[in-house]
């Protein structure tokens, strides 16, 4: 495991405003993570962070950002605005794809709690564009109206002790059309906090992202 991770502050235009972003750059990199935080946090989580610094050591890159500026982060309602989140990830994967670096990447996209519906609609809007979708302790049943059009290989993850997002998911897994799985993991709760968890899912999006982000689909091939 490599002992020193490539991060890069970055900001991404967004109007006449920017978002802040840690974009971590990988040698010979497999594809690009974009990872979609759920309400109240940002690029400086600490869980997401964790997850990113595993892929970037199993070859992958990755983008955190903040889906919010400082002044709109303090209106608590935009924090579960999906309409607004999923366009702000749709403006950093345009930036991605068009930014020497990173342009020629697959891309995936990693959503936890609210995130996981804004990574959801920003998918079907990209025209297959996004390779491989994980959610960690998502909430995809907040963008239930789109996932018919989900044809992005999507893997949820939930924590076996938070039984309401249980059944959350288990309803918009039903509603996904392209393939998903859902994996439950034992003794986790919401936040993944309980030791060896997190790692858990670090290991199952590594995995995830390996199978599906350079596979070509039907509609590829």
């Amino acid at each position: 495991m490599e002992s020193k991770v490539n991060h890069k502050d970055i900001k991404i235009p967004i109007g006449t405003t920017h978002l802040n972003g840690i974009l971590r750059l990988k040698k010979n990199s497999k594809g690009i993570i974009l990872f979609s935080h759920g309400s109240g946090s940002s690029r400086f989580s600490s869980r997401n962070n964790y997850v990113a610094d595993i892929l970037f050591n199993h070859g992958f890159s990755s983008l955190l950002f903040d889906l919010l500026t400082a002044q709109e982060d303090m209106i608590y309602e935009n924090r579960f605005d999906i309409d607004l989140l999923s366009e702000r990830l749709l403006k950093a994967t345009l930036w991605i794809t068009k930014t020497k670096d990173t342009q020629h990447l697959p891309i995936g996209y990693f959503g936890a709690s609210t995130g996981a519906a804004s990574a959801l609609k920003a998918a079907s809007l990209m025209n297959h564009k996004i390779k491989a979708i994980v959610s960690r302790g998502g909430r995809p049943d907040l963008a239930m109206s789109i996932l018919n059009k989900i044809t992005t290989p999507t893997l949820l993850i939930v924590g076996g002790h938070d039984n309401a997002v249980i059944e959350l998911n288990k309803k918009a897994k039903k509603n996904i059309s392209g393939i998903c799985e859902m994996n439950v993991i034992t003794g986790a709760s919401h936040l993944f906090e309980e030791p060896g968890t997190l790692d858990m899912v670090a290991q199952l999006s590594v995995d995830w992202f390996t199978r599906y982000l350079n596979k070509k689909r039907e509609h590829e091939i």
